[in-house]
């Protein structure tokens, strides 16, 4: 079946500032190639507006960070703000290609062996100066059995991290390992000053609360439920970001999130409801922005409990929802149905998969067929703060009780939330991955590999030993075509044995202020601030 791809073109307001939800990149994509840029005032006169140095940017979010040690968090809310406090070797930018870092290049010297070039005069917030020793305190730290990262399975194939001289550092992989760089791009591999790392284990510093990075802002304060300020850093190595402070507001209420970007109070709204696109298009001070998503969204089963430890009632589940509803109906076409967990902009994403049809009928068929003629009753569970989270829980309710299913639906606050399905005390629940490095084996093996039950990623306790070497096999697998091959055949395996309903790619659907500036939004879900700028409109307008 030949995958759809929805392309947002909003000309330059997708450009004036991409904010979205998730956890590596959420771009804004243009007829000029994603690229974002600000849009002036209505007039299309450049001179109009002009550029303002300085100020504070709010941004509204739905959810506070859960943490702000990037070896430690697995959500998106946490890792959208860490983002702009630590930098990583090399990253993602708005195409998804992957750019020197805080490493100034790299290269592969053999089939387990990684060379990295560091950056020079580069410092810490603190004062410690970055070099090739804070690589390996980092690196050792996150794969250190007793820091029990959620994230060390994207780095467990590291066999050694070496300090060759003051600006070199080589990683050896125990096999080949060809996802290295894509993973030390991810959030989890951000480099924190060793003083801090030092200062955390023995108690007087907590890294949770007390980020120390080398980016564009640095950690102010962070009054938890309620906001978090970061402050200009004067001392980056690159050139300074143009705005003085960014402060991130909870705002769990999209109605008053709304009401502040139209009352000037802020400059950005993240998760806005299609159905309140056209209420920020009507603003005469703000506009739509969106963004196609690496990502995937999912109703999750707890593959360990009845009766979902059955693939024929998970099947039947998933052949039970209509995903065009879904794309069509809740998210009013901003976004593509999933047939299976990987994106079209995912390296190992592939149009010759069979997705499970829509088939309401066979669906009771297979749940007969499972002993379960009269049905069953179960309980989903989603997060309080995402309304089209809980409007799916509401379309898998609607859907599901005809065939005879009946969901009861519990909203939880979002870290409690991700607790309970972590500790694997959930039936069903609502879910998304941001798929941040854009690769495959990030979707695939975090997921569903057996190695990652619980909090790493696995949330729905899938266990498969074949899906499991095919995994393994692909991310050890130097030639690209055999891993592309690699990674469809266990994408097909994981849709026909239905551990979850992978229901949609949705965009990101954001509301900016028209008088930001230099705002990229990419698809991994992050938005860095660094190129931000405020503009003061020339016809009395103010400056946020």
């Amino acid at each position: 079946m030949e995958r759809m791809r929805k392309v947002s073109a909003i000309g330059s307001l997708v450009l004036l500032f991409g904010i979205a939800a998730c956890t590596d990149d959420g771009q804004n994509e243009t007829d000029e190639g994603n690229e974002a840029t600000g849009s002036g005032d209505s007039t299309g006169d450049e001179e109009a507006a002009e550029s303002s140095e300085g100020g504070n940017m709010v941004l509204v979010m739905p959810s506070d960070a859960v943490t702000l040690d990037p070896h430690d968090s697995t959500d998106v809310p946490s890792n959208i703000v860490f983002d702009n406090i630590y930098e990583t070797l090399v990253y993602h930018d708005e195409n998804t290609e992957l750019q020197p870092g805080l490493a100034e290049s790299y290269e592969q010297l053999d089939d387990l062996t990684w060379e990295f070039n560091l950056q020079e005069d580069v410092t810490f917030h603190d004062g410690e100066p970055f070099n090739a020793d804070a690589v390996v305190a980092n690196l050792d730290r996150l794969l250190d059995p007793d820091t029990a990262s959620p994230r060390a399975s994207l780095f467990e194939a590291i066999e050694d991290v070496e300090a060759v001289d003051e600006y070199t550092v080589h990683i050896t992989t125990d096999t080949p390992f060809s996802p290295l760089p894509a993973h030390l791009a991810h959030g989890s591999g951000s480099m924190m000053s060793p003083a801090a790392i030092e200062a955390d284990a023995e108690g007087e510093l907590n890294l949770d609360t007390e980020p120390v990075g080398t980016g564009p802002f640095e950690f102010e304060s962070w009054e938890q439920g309620n906001e978090i300020v970061l402050t200009n850093n004067p001392d980056y190595w690159e050139d300074p970001a143009h705005l003085d402070s960014v402060t991130y507001t909870v705002v769990p209420e999209q109605g008053t999130r709304l009401a502040m970007l139209e009352n000037g109070e802020a400059h950005f709204v993240q998760q806005v409801e299609p159905a309140n696109t056209e209420r920020v298009e009507q603003m005469e001070n703000a506009s739509i922005v969106t963004q196609e998503m690496l990502g995937f969204e999912y109703i999750g089963f707890n593959n360990e409990v009845e009766p979902f430890d059955d693939v024929q009632v998970r099947r039947a589940l998933s052949m039970a929802i209509d995903k065009d509803t879904i794309v069509e109906g809740l998210y009013e076409g901003y976004g593509t149905v999933a047939d299976g967990p990987l994106g079209d902009m995912v390296f190992g994403a592939s149009d010759d998969i069979e997705p499970l049809p829509y088939d309401p009928e066979q669906a009771e068929e297979l749940l007969a067929d499972a002993g379960y003629e009269d049905g069953f009753s179960t309980t989903l569970l989603t997060n309080d703060e995402n309304p089209m989270r809980i409007q799916m829980a509401e379309l898998a309710q609607d859907q599901l009780s005809d065939i005879g299913v009946e969901l009861s639906i519990e909203q939880m606050e979002w870290g409690a939330y991700l607790d309970t399905i972590a500790e694997g005390n959930s039936e069903m629940f609502v879910l998304g991955w941001s798929s941040a490095t854009g690769d495959a084996d990030y979707v695939l093996h975090p997921n569903f590999h057996s190695d990652n039950l619980g909090a790493p990623g696995n949330q729905t306790f899938y266990v498969n030993e074949a899906f499991d070497d095919l995994v393994i096999e692909a991310r050890e697998e130097t030639d690209e075509e055999t891993r592309l091959e690699l990674y469809e055949e266990a994408e097909q395996l994981l849709i026909d044995e239905a551990p979850a309903i992978f229901t949609d790619h949705n965009d990101y659907i954001v509301g900016v202020a028209d008088s930001v500036e230099g705002f990229d939004h990419h698809p991994n879900g992050l938005f860095p601030l660094d190129d931000v700028s405020i503009t003061e409109e020339a016809e009395g307008g103010s400056v946020y």
